[in-house]
């Protein structure tokens, strides 16, 4: 009876044995079928041309799969700074890009001005109010006027140095609508729930039939919409990410900025 009871548990063993193994090989062959994922925050003024470029990336790159986070550029470098697990991040301003480079956030050798944009006053598409001009934005009519919060927001930022620029911006403060990223003036404005906007003209373009451009503002009312992309350090994609990051530089990247209305970064002194 005792040998009965040891091969038992010998055959037992083995059994266990075995399906140790088929699940380790099971785990080993899921782990080599699961895609290589970049997660990739972004500008939302890039969201449409963004997810074009990664379309082709992964068309380019089988197993790879690229996640988005888009938002205010302020609002992701201070993710990006509470250790949010990003591998690229794309600004609409160099200035939140500096703000996580000079604490050490960005791989070597991989930032670059990739796209240049521009500011546009729009109104609602069936506005009667006569708003022509930036100047037009006194007018009694004008209720309500939209931008991003300078504070998180890059556009928001070009658009106080624009009515600035205009001396508009202490008599329109009672005016002003702070969104939280640039899209959120889009909607404001393609919803008629406020007279008038400033957002980038790629943004505008979005939203055509809903949103009319009054006038895009001239170079010198603000600073140069520049965009900024780089590799968060420490990723554990970072071939992956540079890949990515050349894409966007690349004939084909640029292309595809141009039809989403971007125009090319100017090269870098």
């Amino acid at each position: 009876m005792f040998g009965r009871f040891s091969r038992l548990f010998k055959m037992k063993g083995l059994v266990s044995v075995l399906i140790f193994l088929a699940v380790l090989v099971l785990a080993t062959e899921i782990r080599a079928q699961s895609p290589h994922e970049i997660t990739i925050s972004a500008a939302i003024s890039l969201k449409n041309a963004f997810e074009d470029i990664a379309t082709l990336f992964q068309e380019r790159n089988p197993g790879a799969k690229v996640l988005f986070n888009f938002g205010a550029s302020g609002d992701l470098a201070r993710q990006i700074e509470a250790g949010a697990p990003v591998d690229v991040f794309a600004s609409a301003a160099p200035k939140d890009m500096d703000d996580i480079d000079r604490k050490g956030l960005v791989a070597s050798k991989s930032r670059k001005d990739f796209a240049e944009n521009a500011l546009a006053l729009i109104k609602p598409a069936n506005s009667n109010i006569p708003i022509n001009s930036m100047e037009d934005l006194r007018r009694k009519q004008v209720g309500k006027v939209s931008i991003g919060n300078p504070k998180t927001v890059p556009a928001g930022r070009y658009a106080e140095e624009a009515l600035r620029h205009f001396n508009l911006w202490e008599g329109l403060k009672e005016k002003l609508i702070f969104a939280e990223n640039v899209r959120q003036v889009l909607d404001y404005v393609a919803r008629a729930e406020v007279d008038a906007g400033l957002v980038y003209s790629t943004d505008a373009m979005v939203r055509a039939k809903e949103a009319k451009v009054v006038m895009k503002l001239p170079e010198g009312s603000h600073r140069p919409v520049i965009y900024p992309i780089g590799v968060i350090k420490g990723t554990k994609e970072e071939s992956l990410s540079r890949a990515f990051v050349d894409l966007v530089l690349s004939a084909e990247g640029q292309k595809i900025l141009n039809r989403h209305g971007f125009t090319p970064a100017k090269p870098q002194m």
